[in-house]
């Protein structure tokens, strides 16, 4: 099988350093790194699980490398998404954040990390952490794909754990959290890998995973 027919049937890619890869970030750099260094390392850190929820919430309709290259930005003005401080936040804040053209200026989604500031501490004084609550959706392994190709990620927009964590996350008063994007955090969290089948970094991430405490 060819590059070009590798890419298209098994959604592998070979990198300019020779490395197989999965296919979306394709040539940009700074997406391979995410790809490389983050994207389905397991985290039990609150502050980057929020973080991470609520930047998913704005990729809501874009593209997740629109807001990978604003995330230094969405840090800046969301104070690091210390969740304490973003609570303090008020309507001048809303305007500062409106008049950001260095985020998404969109406010239900900036209003949307205000609420879910005020529910994710709630959250954790109930729960202990939040980490503790996510990593409870964790899926079996025994109903994930036996093989992970191109097409089978591409059907895994949800799961039936994301719809899980998604109506709770709801119940409990948080916005922009529906089963696709709180699909997209588990993946990114690694709480699944979704690195395909012949990607390099598909056994570095299970490894990492197999040696992960979960939070409990």
């Amino acid at each position: 099988m060819d590059d070009a027919s590798l890419e298209r049937d098994e959604g592998i890619r070979l990198g300019s350093d020779g490395l197989p890869r999965c296919w979306w970030p394709g040539g940009d750099e700074l997406y391979r790194r995410y790809h490389d260094e983050e994207w389905g390392r397991p985290v039990a850190d609150d502050r980057r699980l929020f973080e991470k929820i609520c930047l998913e919430g704005f990729q809501s309709g874009l593209s997740w490398i629109t807001i990978l290259r604003k995330r230094e930005n969405f840090r800046r003005a969301f104070a690091g998404f210390d969740a304490e401080a973003i609570v303090r936040f008020d309507d001048e804040d809303v305007a500062r954040l409106l008049a950001d053209p260095g985020i998404v200026r969109h406010r239900g989604k900036i209003e949307a990390v205000l609420t879910n500031a005020r529910r994710f501490l709630d959250l954790r004084d109930r729960e202990g952490s939040f980490a503790a609550f996510v990593w409870r959706h964790e899926p079996d392994a025994a109903r994930r794909p036996a093989r992970l190709t191109k097409a089978a990620v591409c059907e895994l927009s949800k799961s039936r754990e994301s719809e899980a964590l998604s109506k709770e996350l709801r119940r409990r008063g948080w916005a922009f959290v529906g089963p696709t994007t709180c699909y997209a955090f588990m993946q990114s969290m690694g709480v699944v890998n979704d690195h395909l089948d012949g990607c390099a970094l598909r056994p570095v991430v299970e490894a990492e995973r197999a040696a992960f405490v979960r939070p409990g």
